[in-house]
């Protein structure tokens, strides 16, 4: 059992509050803070931070990098695809493939986290490949690329 403060994990608590919390719950706390750690440089590094109050408005500065209408089109229309492909993995694949590319893991590190061996998470990346690969072969260009919001 460790303690600690409730104030460094949550933004709210505006005063110092200890607790008691087991050796698991405090990886979990850990884990957490170091994703939004790199998620927050990522965001700098792509300079997707905004004052906008907006649904997915890091991706939209995301893919605006371009001045060029229709290339902003074809950007947009190409990551929906790949979001589209993603999510038609099953759910270990996608994980897999989303903390190797997205998040910057390594194998080995995504091996140890899920307790599984680190051939097994090279497979399961290069089939969940290939199914995406497949996905975005088969489908067709008329097809609607995102949801309607």
């Amino acid at each position: 059992m460790k303690t600690i403060n409730l104030r460094d994990f949550y933004y709210w608590y505006d005063h110092d509050e200890y607790i008691e919390v087991s050796d698991e719950v405090v990886a979990e706390l850990f884990k957490g803070r170091r994703y939004e750690d790199a998620h927050d440089r990522r965001m700098r590094r792509n300079k997707s931070y905004s004052l906008d109050v907006e649904a997915d408005i890091e991706t939209a500065s995301f893919v605006c990098s371009t001045d060029d209408p229709e290339a902003l089109v074809l950007k947009m229309e190409q990551h929906c695809r790949l979001c589209r492909a993603l999510n038609s993995l099953p759910e270990i694949q996608g994980r897999r493939i989303e903390a190797h590319y997205i998040l910057g893991m390594s194998q080995r590190d995504i091996a140890e986290d899920e307790g599984v061996n680190e051939r097994n998470v090279r497979l399961s990346i290069s089939k969940g490949l290939a199914s995406m690969k497949k996905y975005l072969q088969n489908c067709p260009e008329g097809y609607p690329i995102c949801p309607s919001k």
